[in-house]
């Protein structure tokens, strides 16, 4: 058994807090652009063009993942809270709705410049896994998205939350969505599955949605919503929503000689 009792806060410069969530974001930015640019990237167009996507990509990880939260996990409150909706600070983003958000800004920026908007969206899902490995072990040391009770020799017993012995689901899925989805996907690009834009996002698609939905079973859901429908939660029905489309999408462009 192990207690967490970490501090949320990595570092302090007078009054100026610096949190170990903010570093998540900021090193899995900063690694996956650097191993699309130095590594993955084989086309010389999208090369060229991808320091200015980096600025679309953010912007749209940042309002779609508050968004995401907002309508997926939080509504009523938000709807009568309204200002609240800008104090990012307190928490509060969606993976699935950044997903979005990331495929937003990567339409218009593709369109803008006349590529193939898959050129991009499988770069990012191959270096997604390093955001969402940094930003599971975020989660972790927050004490936030943490695992139902259980007796098992690794729980974990969250200081922050209350003397119970819990699952640590923040690791579950930091190895699952990150460690181990991305040694899926650097398979398939080695069997040359770039070559057909679209294949990974597909892959990515997929892969995440099944280990999330797989997570979620020891994951305690959001207090504001519960279980839904065939006791399944909210990140449960989206995964299964983005699973189906990653299916469709893999198809369609394997098909696509």
């Amino acid at each position: 058994m192990f207690i967490n009792n970490f501090d949320p806060v990595a570092f302090q410069i007078m009054s100026f807090e610096i949190r170990w969530y903010s570093l998540a974001y900021i090193l899995g930015i900063v690694i996956g652009w650097t191993l699309c640019k130095k590594v993955f990237i084989k086309n010389s167009d999208i090369s060229e063009k991808f320091d200015d996507y980096i600025t679309y990509l953010i912007i749209g990880i940042i309002l779609g993942g508050r968004l995401g939260y907002i309508i997926f996990y939080n509504f009523s409150y938000y709807s009568e809270n309204i200002l609240d909706i800008f104090k990012i600070w307190q928490g509060g983003m969606s993976f699935h709705g950044g997903l979005l958000g990331v495929i937003a800004s990567s339409y218009i920026f593709a369109k803008k410049n006349n590529q193939n908007i898959f050129s991009y969206l499988d770069q990012v899902s191959l270096v997604a896994p390093i955001g969402i490995f940094f930003g599971r072990l975020a989660n972790f040391i927050n004490s936030e998205l943490y695992g139902t009770t259980t007796d098992v020799p690794w729980s974990v017993i969250f200081i922050k939350v209350d003397n119970l012995s819990r699952h640590p689901s923040q690791l579950y899925e930091a190895i699952l969505e990150g460690i181990i989805l991305f040694l899926i996907l650097i398979y398939f690009i080695n069997k040359n599955y770039l070559k057909k834009p679209g294949l990974i996002s597909g892959l990515f698609l997929i892969f995440y949605s099944l280990f999330r939905f797989f997570v979620e079973f020891f994951r305690v859901p959001d207090e504001q919503i519960g279980y839904l429908i065939l006791n399944l939660t909210m990140g449960q029905i989206i995964s299964l929503v983005f699973a189906a489309t990653g299916i469709i999408l893999f198809y369609l462009k394997n098909e696509n000689k």
